[in-house]
């Protein structure tokens, strides 16, 4: 099998790209990346070393895509994944839309000349904010959890939010573009007759993750706390209470082997939640109380000032995806923290490698 991997040297297409070389045997796996994500350079060697082919490449180009050598499937996991792209003053929202959406046709229009898969890596980001940010929700244990009753809007449990839920505007610049994107590889694949499966996924994190306020943010907070950089409790009565779930993105790969397995007859559902849910969320104080009992004492500053797009309280519902395709999450959030945190003390300069 061959398998093409858009972002491969970012955090989460090198760390697919790896497991998927150690799970099956003589698989050809290689892919592309542009490299202007800070601290992305630093995979290629590692992936090379491996067998994994590294190609330079641009999403944006068309004919960079279609240069690639043929594949069976393409992941695409190159995006800037930030809901604050194209409003934060680094990236225009010209060129967010170039790298999420006219990306992912580019790929689409690759897999209809090679007639290859297509698996998508969405975001929870997908789902309506407004219903989100009107949630009403209660602090247990320095952390947020919905307040269920017959008021709550339709999709939404103390499970999490499930693919029924809402994903009309405004979802965010960066969310509109991935849920467009999702939009359209449903029809490329009907269209032409290549299957299609989109997965809506929650925080990835782990080791070798770019962490960044903005996105990565379980790095960002480890790396941070253990070198007593500042850190803020934006929004929300600055209280830290806002809470999300995290995944490993090791355990997605057995996801993605059955759905690759599936092909093009599978009858499962064609977009699934995939997350550590609830059992796996956590709120920036408790990852801060975590951070307090693994390296000692630190302070964070409480600043209300509300961040746009925010929401108090984004945790995924992954049920659809444990009842149809036997899947669930192996790596516990415990072991996903102590793993960031054995990186960060081995890589003391890591913040100011993969700041932007």
């Amino acid at each position: 099998m061959k398998i093409l991997i858009s972002g491969i040297c970012g955090f989460v297409g090198s760390s697919i790209a790896r497991q998927l070389k150690l799970s099956l045997e003589g698989c050809d796996v290689f892919g592309f990346d542009n490299f202007i994500r800070p601290g992305s350079e630093l995979n290629r060697a590692d992936l090379k070393a491996r067998g994994i082919r590294v190609f330079h490449g641009d999403i944006r180009n068309a004919g960079d895509i279609a240069s690639m050598p043929a594949a069976d499937w393409v992941i695409d996991a190159a995006a800037n994944p930030s809901v604050l792209a194209g409003v934060d003053g680094r990236t225009s929202s010209s060129q967010l839309v170039e790298h999420n959406l006219h990306g992912t046709i580019h790929l689409l229009e690759y897999c209809k000349v090679h007639k290859a898969g297509f698996i998508l890596l969405s975001t929870s980001r997908v789902y309506s904010i407004k219903p989100l940010a009107e949630l009403k929700v209660k602090a247990v244990r320095n952390g947020f959890k919905p307040v269920v009753n017959s008021k709550t809007a339709p999709g939404i449990t103390a499970e999490g939010v499930d693919e029924s839920f809402a994903t009309g505007a405004p979802v965010s610049l960066y969310g509109s573009t991935k849920l467009a994107s999702e939009i359209m590889g449903l029809e490329y694949g009907e269209t032409f007759q290549f299957p299609v499966w989109i997965n809506r996924c929650g925080v990835m994190a782990g080791a070798g993750q770019f962490g960044r306020a903005d996105q990565g943010v379980f790095s960002f907070w480890i790396n941070a706390w253990l070198r007593k950089k500042p850190l803020k409790y934006l929004g929300f009565g600055g209280q830290g209470h806002q809470v999300r779930d995290c995944l490993h993105p090791h355990d997605v790969v057995a996801l993605l082997l059955r759905q690759m397995k599936a092909g093009l007859g599978g009858s499962q559902p064609r977009i699934l939640n995939v997350s550590g849910g609830a059992s796996s969320a956590m709120s920036l104080a408790q990852l801060s109380d975590w951070c307090e009992d693994r390296f000692g004492a630190h302070e964070v500053v409480k600043d209300g000032t509300p961040r746009p797009f925010d929401i108090p309280w984004m945790v995924l519902n992954s049920e659809l995806a444990r009842n149809t395709w036997k899947w669930q999450p192996q790596v516990p959030t415990e072991k996903i923290l102590e793993e960031i945190a054995v990186h960060a003390e081995l890589h003391p300069d890591w913040l100011d490698i993969s700041a932007p």
